[in-house]
């Protein structure tokens, strides 16, 4: 007789979940006898709140891609960055943990970093790199970045900016792309002109209806001249008053890696329309059509499609304002605390778009219960709002910590990620941090 040997719970949910849940949850859908003991055994801990656990969850602890393969993620070793997690080498795409993100304005070291091809050279004057406003103007300009800060107001923002496929990790079935976690994004203080004032200078003719953005960054293929990606918004988004051609960071030059000397910066929107190492804005008499726009780039279903499926994005939109979305930076998932602690002050940022953020509830009882936490004002329009509150935990044992925003419009993060893509973009579900206690 062949004795079957049984997979580990983290196998069993990656492999097989209907087998894990079954022998986890059995038919009642609630952790009991045997099965609360291998799970608590599987966690290193009691499960408090086991009987509030929902049928079907993976502990967070095994959750995130990580832990379930049993490694580390690696991290970046660059000079004036911090221990950022690799997404991908080439390009160079990182990403920021959660608690690197504790800070009210996010620092050049903790700013993520998202690359379509190559880091160009930076000049030896900085002052002298060149900006093309051409296209659907009458004054058609090649300005340099000099001429930009004394020929125009200069203006000092926080700004958030955060990659359109952001929490891209929690879509199933996996998407394409880097599986961003909550970490790409960053609120940074940005010093620069209004991309509004360059196009009035320029000046718009009545048929000018979008943008596309050029940039110096070389393709990964190494044919010359060819873009890595060239974005572009509607007009009435590029004439947004917070939407700036930025040459500071924190009152400090912009770090190379992060789009020096001269980026778009355009807050709320997929960070993709952030065009790092600008060179040139042309405006359009049509959507621009340029690497990264139309299909299934940065584009998302206007009707639910089949999650796995195949589509060409014949039937999608745009993705512009990004959703609600919220970050834990108090506490590293996977913490282990001192024995009898029986309180948590938490803290965090959310943010959404274009709007505001009206609400960030947290539960430690898997979502059987809820605590409004405080939610601090935007230092100005598109900044993140930092959240703070405290929870009280009746035991040692394995909490999680759900975390989860609501927009001004009312519009909370989902249990789950909504309207999955082929390319991933939109995610923003509820959030799960580990932490054990004792």
């Amino acid at each position: 007789m062949t004795r079957r040997t049984e997979r580990s719970i983290q196998e069993l949910y990656r492999d097989d979940p209907e087998r894990a849940d079954a022998l986890a949850f059995g038919r009642r859908g609630a952790l009991k006898g045997a099965a609360l003991a291998a799970m608590g055994g599987a966690i290193g801990a009691a499960i408090p709140f086991a009987g509030k656990m929902p049928a079907g969850t993976l502990p967070a602890l095994f959750a995130r891609p990580a832990a379930a393969q049993g490694a580390a993620p690696a991290t970046l070793q660059m000079e004036g960055k911090g221990p950022l997690i690799i997404q991908g080498e080439r390009p160079l795409n990182a990403e920021t943990p959660e608690t690197l993100l504790d800070e009210p304005v996010t620092s050049a070291r903790n700013m993520f970093i998202r690359n379509n091809g190559g880091v160009p050279d930076m000049p030896a004057d900085p002052r002298t790199w060149k900006l093309t406003v051409d296209g659907e103007v009458n004054t058609p300009l090649e300005i340099t970045l000099g001429e930009l800060e004394s020929r125009f107001p200069v203006v000092t923002r926080q700004l958030q900016l955060e990659c359109g496929g952001n929490g891209r990790a929690a879509f199933a079935p996996q998407t394409r792309g880097n599986q961003w976690g909550n970490g790409a994004i960053s609120n940074g203080e940005w010093t620069g002109v209004r991309l509004r004032d360059v196009l009035q200078a320029a000046g718009l003719k009545p048929s000018a209806v979008a943008t596309g953005h050029y940039g110096a960054d070389p393709h990964l293929s190494g044919e010359p001249g060819r873009p890595s990606i060239a974005r572009g918004m509607r007009i009435a988004k590029a004439m947004d008053e917070d939407t700036i051609i930025a040459f500071r960071l924190n009152g400090q030059p912009i770090p190379l890696v992060n789009g020096a000397p001269l980026r778009l910066v355009t807050p709320g929107w997929p960070g993709s329309l952030s065009q790092k190492w600008l060179t040139r804005v042309w405006v359009r008499d049509k959507p621009h059509d340029g690497p990264g726009m139309g299909g299934t780039s940065y584009r998302v279903p206007q009707r639910p499609i089949v999650p796995g499926s195949n589509n060409n994005g014949a039937d999608f939109r745009d993705l512009e304002s990004m959703p609600v979305r919220s970050i834990l930076s108090s506490h590293e998932h996977g913490a282990r605390l001192p024995a009898s602690t029986r309180s948590l002050d938490l803290r965090g940022a959310a943010w959404a778009g274009d709007l505001t953020v009206r609400a960030v509830h947290v539960s430690v009882d898997f979502g059987a219960t809820w605590t409004e936490m405080q939610v601090a004002a935007p230092t100005n329009r598109h900044a993140w709002q930092r959240w703070t509150g405290r929870v009280a935990l009746p035991s040692d044992g394995y909490y999680e910590i759900w975390y989860r925003a609501t927009d001004s419009e009312g519009r909370m993060q989902p249990h789950l990620p909504a309207n999955w893509n082929p390319q991933g973009y939109g995610a923003n579900a509820i959030s799960r941090a580990a932490i054990l206690v004792g």
